[in-house]
């Protein structure tokens, strides 16, 4: 069965106590290695979850992690102005 820790990145228990088990012990480095946190909630979700499941298997969680923006995909006609333009399809 499939235990959810971050429904936004699908990140589970097992993935959890998988790095911790390769050496990633505070908070910061679980949340790069598995992802959590990372998604459109960024942490509101997951982050007091994550945190006591890290305590409770000797980690660290004495640091805040280090919010980033989530990412959103950009085409490349947006950055080019042809939206603006009405232009679409290479400018046809």
């Amino acid at each position: 069965m499939k235990t959810l820790v971050c429904r936004c990145e699908d990140v589970t228990l097992h993935e959890l106590e998988a790095a911790m088990d390769r050496g990633y012990k505070d908070i910061e480095s679980v949340k790069r290695y598995t992802g959590f946190g990372t998604g459109w909630c960024q942490g509101k979700w997951c982050l007091a979850l994550c945190a006591r499941l890290i305590e409770e298997r000797g980690g660290d969680v004495r640091k805040p992690i280090t919010p980033r923006p989530p990412y959103h995909p950009v085409s490349l006609a947006a950055l080019a102005g042809l939206d603006e333009l009405g232009l679409r399809g290479g400018g046809r």
